[in-house]
């Protein structure tokens, strides 16, 4: 039986774990950052590399002393390596090597995206390879089709912002705090989507792939037509939102459904967003569509955590890389995936 100590920076919130081949959760603490970046409105990243530097070092101590370990009793040590915010990634990458280097213990450098991937297979065993996967975070919105462990075909793509982005830029036009998907969600329940006619982008479009800034721009519009209620509002940009995702991931499932070579297993989603619970709810009925099973995992593991990290360098035990492996800002899981015409460098 294998043990991996986990180590997440990439954003955020500072986080170690332990996890071991069984898919166990041996340990596993997180240090959030809410209220140093509340003031802001979103998280400045001076701030973040600073708390990431004060706390990884006694956030690792913690966690193996809390499962009674040392690192003489870990297989390997993983830290996200990228993408996302630099200075962060830095920290906990730097972190792993020396405790990789002190304890002469392989070093796994994890996509944190990867994390995300993998990060249903360590809730369900029952999970296989191929499944659908919607990712959708703060900076991140994609369709990917998961063949296995470092193996990712980009089918979609948002060509502008991410879908957490849009839920945080509508919670910081509406005044409601950070962080701001969790607060959207919660006014949209006692708002009536039907009252605010809002965008839905790409909606039919050919291609599976997203675009939520015109969505956005609505909001602001509506927000400053004065005439709206903030629960209105909010409720109709999480429909709009939720109308979008279903529409481009209806689309890649037609498109997989089509190719005779693969035969999807599951309709998964995993990443931030996966937590808010109509997101979940619309596409749970579109997999029924379908007859797939629909997998999302616990709401612990959907926001930024160590768990999946250590999970994703489970999966990759045997493996190791050079103590040089550089941080990397951008890191895509389909770097042969073909550019799409409007995007930036985020798709």
């Amino acid at each position: 039986m294998g043990i991996v100590l986990g180590i997440e920076s990439s954003c955020d919130e500072t986080a170690a774990a332990l996890v071991d081949s069984e898919r166990r959760i041996v340990a596993q603490r997180i240090a959030s950052q809410d209220d140093a970046h509340r003031p802001y409105g979103g998280v400045v990243p001076e701030i973040a590399a600073r708390a990431h530097a004060e706390r990884v070092t006694p956030l690792v101590a913690a966690t193996l002393a809390d499962a009674g370990m040392t690192l003489a009793d870990v297989d390997a040590v993983a830290a996200t390596a990228g993408p996302g915010l630099i200075g962060g990634v830095m920290v906990g990458l730097v972190s792993a090597k020396a405790l990789a280097m002190a304890s002469d213990k392989p070093l796994i450098a994890i996509n944190h995206l990867e994390g995300h991937a993998l990060s249903p297979r360590l809730a369900d065993p029952s999970l296989q390879f191929p499944y659908l996967l919607l990712l959708v975070s703060g900076g991140h919105c994609q369709l990917l089709l998961v063949e296995g462990v470092g193996r990712y075909r980009r089918l979609g793509t948002t060509i502008d912002d991410a879908l957490g982005e849009a839920f945080d830029k509508t919670a910081k036009i509406l005044g409601l705090g950070f962080p701001g998907g969790p607060a959207v969600e919660r006014l949209a329940l006692t708002g009536d989507a039907r009252k605010v006619p809002l965008p839905r982008p790409l909606l039919g479009s050919a291609e599976p792939h997203f675009s939520f800034a015109g969505l956005k721009s609505a909001v602001l519009r509506a927000k400053d037509a004065g005439i709206h209620a903030d629960a209105d509002i909010a409720a109709a940009f999480q429909q709009a939102a939720i109308d979008c995702v279903i529409d481009r991931t209806r689309k890649a499932l037609l498109r997989q459904a089509q190719d005779e070579r693969i035969a999807v297993t599951a309709l998964v989603v995993a990443g931030g967003v996966a937590a808010n619970q109509a997101v979940r709810s619309g596409l749970e009925g579109l997999a029924g569509e379908y007859a797939l099973p629909f997998v999302a995992p616990p709401l612990a593991l959907c926001t930024d955590n160590a768990a999946m990290i250590a999970w994703a360098g489970i999966e990759r035990l045997g493996q190791s890389d050079p103590l040089d492996f550089a941080a990397r800002p951008r890191w895509p899981l389909d770097p042969d995936a073909a550019p799409v015409r409007g995007a930036g460098v985020k798709a």
